[in-house]
């Protein structure tokens, strides 16, 4: 079956804004933090729909790192926002200190993730977020491919606690998912025996087009949507490697951190197999449009099906 990707009919910032209002609504604890991007995220609406628990800090990101952490202190459940180069590059010495070494709760959500924030441009573009959050002992981090699961991993690292990063785009992503789905492993969208191709975020859309691609070509790929970085599904992508014998990596990120380095490593310890890494390589962010962004960074379904080749010549 030939995969038409569609666009959601809900943005993913108004899935944050609801969900955020559905766990407020049922626990008082849950408090949501804004660094004056709340008309970015769809918050703006929570401050009169549930004003003891919505504090806006100012544009000061560190400082609500700390506001989180004494929020936590007292048994309160924070959500904390900003763009994600926000929440992790400016603030990440808060982040590891005041929660993660103090062992306390908090949701971190980093929105426009990599080529999405679009317009904002280079210093806005991050493309080194993932591999921030690796780095801090015991952080969960995901990013999510499409609407019904953003609002599951929301729910998820509320009920389990302790540092969650949840790296998103902000407007509408490609429907993937019906309502109902649960992701606690990684998802395998399509199977094959010739090569595995492991994405996520918005890539997963670009893999799928690609594993089309390939099988026009007489090459049958397996795709698997990596939600988790970390902890990373290891048992899944191991499985995978040992049936098509070559792996892909393809995120909206740079190769160097997040899931093209978890997968690396994950692989060189047990099931070594040949190994292509589609993301950003040594470039900054600049403005532009997503698609053209895309083509720029070598992050199409057409690249993926360029090196995907590669690595089936290279395995035989």
């Amino acid at each position: 079956m030939t995969y038409t990707p569609q666009l959601d009919t809900i943005e993913m910032r108004q899935v944050y804004a609801n969900t955020l209002k559905e766990l407020a609504a049922a626990d008082d604890r849950v408090i949501a933090l804004e660094a004056d991007l709340s008309s970015s995220m769809s918050t703006g609406r929570l401050k009169d729909e549930m004003p003891k628990q919505y504090v806006n800090v100012g544009i000061m990101e560190a400082n609500m790192m700390g506001v989180a952490a004494g929020l936590a202190v007292t048994g309160r459940k924070p959500f904390v926002h900003s763009f994600g180069q926000f929440v992790t590059r400016r603030a990440f010495d808060q982040v590891f200190v005041s929660l993660a070494y103090a062992k306390l709760h908090a949701v971190l959500v980093g929105s426009d993730a990599g080529v999405t924030a679009e317009h904002n441009g280079g210093t806005h573009m991050t493309f080194e977020d993932m591999g921030l959050m690796r780095e801090v002992p015991n952080a969960k981090v995901y990013e999510a491919s499409d609407a019904t699961q953003l609002a599951y991993l929301l729910r998820k690292a509320y009920r389990e606690g302790g540092v969650n990063y949840i790296r998103t785009i902000r407007k509408n992503a490609v429907k993937l998912y019906e309502e109902g789905e649960t992701f606690e492993k990684a998802k395998v969208l399509k199977e094959g025996n010739d090569i595995t191709i492991v994405a996520s975020g918005i890539l997963v859309a670009e893999a799928l087009k690609a594993a089309d691609q390939l099988a026009e070509k007489g090459i049958e790929a397996t795709v698997i949507d990596m939600f988790s970085i970390k902890p990373l599904d290891v048992e899944t992508l191991v499985n995978s490697a040992k049936q098509t014998g070559a792996v892909l990596t393809a995120e909206n990120h740079n190769v160097n951190g997040g899931l093209g380095s978890a997968v690396a490593e994950a692989l060189s310890e047990n099931h070594p197999v040949p190994l292509y890494r589609i993301g950003v390589r040594e470039k900054f962010g600049q403005v532009g449009k997503v698609d053209y962004l895309k083509e720029f960074y070598g992050l199409k379904a057409e690249n993926i099906v360029q090196e995907a080749e590669k690595l089936v010549l290279r395995k035989k």
